[in-house]
């Protein structure tokens, strides 16, 4: 078996990185910082102890790698809707897909264990502190103008209405991810309603 070249090295690496913060964002969203051991991330990812410190030099090393990528990714997925073909409102209903997405449960606990648990690393705090709320409101603020102006989305004020379809999301993912099974997430025909002008 020929050894392998560097290109080869360097996706073998890429890829048990990803794999280290998948489990990571699992474990930490249920577990939050505090609560959370290296070596409870090795054995999700199914990994040596040690492995893990060759990627990641502390767990609050890999906790702030894991918010800079949640919140950068959350603002560059928002900015995707507004280039999706389709009106505002079903621009609006494939936000909601992908917000209830399968994979989207860990995502949310892990962004709400990041604000709200003890033992959040310095560096995590200020990155949060880059992407409060409002700035995710404003992101959907033009598209659900849009959508008002169609007469597609409901005629409240669309700050007000953003900040509620955001709160609803974000509370039915935590609960998700602390029920699991049993929970039964709301279709998203009932959340779109929400939003949606009335007829």
């Amino acid at each position: 078996m020929s050894p392998l070249n560097d290109e080869q090295l360097h996706q073998i690496r890429d890829e048990r990185r990803e794999q280290i913060m998948r489990a990571a964002m699992k474990v930490f969203a249920h577990k939050g910082s505090a609560g959370t051991k290296m070596s409870m991330i090795a054995a999700e990812a199914r990994i040596s102890h040690g492995l893990l410190y060759h990627y990641f030099k502390s767990k609050d090393a890999l906790f702030n790698a894991l918010v800079r990528e949640a919140m950068e990714g959350a603002a560059l997925e928002l900015g995707k809707i507004n280039h999706l073909q389709g009106s505002p409102l079903e621009k609006i209903r494939a936000l909601t897909e992908a917000i209830l997405d399968e994979g989207g449960s860990s995502y949310f606990m892990f962004i709400h264990q990041a604000r709200t648990s003890d033992g959040v690393p310095e560096e995590a705090k200020r990155l949060l502190e880059q992407y409060p709320m409002q700035a995710f409101v404003e992101q959907l603020l033009p598209l659900f103008a849009a959508g008002q102006q169609a007469g597609e989305i409901a005629a409240d004020d669309p700050e007000e209405l953003i900040a509620s379809y955001l709160t609803v999301l974000s509370g039915i993912m935590i609960i998700s991810g602390h029920h699991g099974a049993g929970y039964r997430v709301p279709k998203v025909e009932m959340l779109m309603r929400m939003v949606t002008a009335p007829k």
